[in-house]
């Protein structure tokens, strides 16, 4: 059971996302196993934490004012300076100054998407979910810095509209691995945020080519950012660059995919599907993954108040929503394996289907994504 709403947060162990920073600087100044820190304490570390530390099942006060929240607010908005000054920082280190072999330059880059992956793209998704100026383009900032800056509309537009139909494109199907999928989304994402664009430009009596199409800025910011790869490391620093952001936008994805795994929303005939709730989210209240990763893991909540601040997302019962067994980290890992993954994950959604839709006997076209595209979708 978890706890009443009505705790206070504590914004201040949610800053040990922090320190991935000082871990970056020893591996980009002493290279060799000092890379492997960074990996390690993400994917090691953390999980082992999690194991000792257990979950956090205590509810804050969604209704806690604004003001009180100033300190979880700061921490999400100095993160695109920090994560500006890692990146660009490292580039012309690795291109001017260390002598380190291209396995060990890979290897730091890596270690940087990993950092860009799992702290910076968490934070752009909090940030963009906000109507603040300021806060929106922070995040539109960090998703330039890892070149996937369509991902703002594709998320709020098509994602948290049409999770769990045919028209979301990063909820994975059941039985698809994300060696299909992985390379599925980023095909079919830019094409999906166009036409999200366009379809509301339209309603607004606006050409797509219209300079308020969201699009423009995106590519401008990141033309910007390989420009400025460029400068500092020629066409290496622009490789480099480009390989950061494909580990973090790999990150990104093995997340979308565990969240989402096999969840279908009912259809109901005539092209419409019953709203979202909160089973349609796998959901996570470990401790330390939870800090590490802003909440994210309270996802179930997330989809049902997208504007929530992460600090207030709650935690539900575990009779109203599907759970992991652990936090993100062991089951990204998991996912890269696909027939393991499907061994573990095919038994829960079968027993997820039974659970809350006894009435549905043939999934065959939920399974083969078959079903026609919600209406009004773009």
């Amino acid at each position: 059971m978890t706890a009443p709403a009505g705790t206070r947060p504590r914004a201040w162990p949610y800053w040990l996302t922090l320190s991935f920073v000082p871990l970056i600087g020893i591996a980009v100044t002493q290279g060799g196993w000092a890379i492997a820190l960074v990996p390690f304490y993400g994917w090691v570390l953390m999980p082992l934490l999690d194991t000792v530390f257990g979950k956090d099942l205590r509810n804050p006060d969604p209704n806690t004012p604004e003001e009180d929240l100033s300190w979880f607010r700061l921490l999400t908005m100095i993160w695109f300076p920090i994560q500006f000054c890692m990146l660009f920082g490292t580039l012309y280190y690795l291109t001017h100054v260390a002598s380190y072999s291209t396995a060990e330059t890979l290897a730091i880059m890596f270690a940087i998407g990993v950092t860009t992956g799992t702290v910076g793209i968490v934070y752009a998704h909090e940030l963009f979910h906000k109507s603040n100026w300021l806060e929106r383009n922070l995040g539109d900032l960090l998703m330039a810095l890892v070149l996937y800056g369509h991902f703002r509309t594709e998320h709020l537009l098509v994602h948290h509209p049409w999770v769990g139909t045919p028209r979301d494109t990063v909820t994975a199907r059941y039985n698809e691995g994300f060696l299909r999928a992985f390379p599925r989304v980023l095909w079919q994402g830019p094409g999906s945020a166009w036409w999200a664009e366009q379809a509301k430009l339209a309603r607004a009596g606006r050409s797509p080519w219209h300079r308020s199409n969201p699009i423009w800025k995106y590519l401008a910011l990141q033309a910007a950012f390989l420009a400025l790869a460029f400068v500092i490391g020629s066409w290496a620093g622009v490789g480099l660059f480009a390989f950061q952001a494909l580990v973090a936008i790999w990150q990104l994805e093995l997340t979308n995919y565990v969240e989402h795994y096999g969840l279908t929303r009912k259809y109901l005939g005539d092209g419409r599907y019953e709203p979202v709730k909160a089973h349609h989210s796998w959901d996570s209240a470990h401790r330390i993954s939870g800090l590490l990763l802003i909440n994210l893991q309270r996802h179930a909540d997330h989809h049902l108040h997208p504007m929530r601040r992460f600090p207030l997302l709650q935690v539900y019962d575990p009779a109203e929503v599907p759970m992991l067994p652990t936090g993100y980290p062991p089951m990204t890992f998991l996912a890269m394996f696909p027939p393991v993954w499907r061994r573990l994950f095919n038994p829960k959604v079968r027993d997820w289907r039974r659970r809350y839709y006894p009435e549905i006997t043939d999934w065959t076209p939920y399974k083969n994504g078959t079903l026609p595209p919600p209406h009004g979708a773009a």
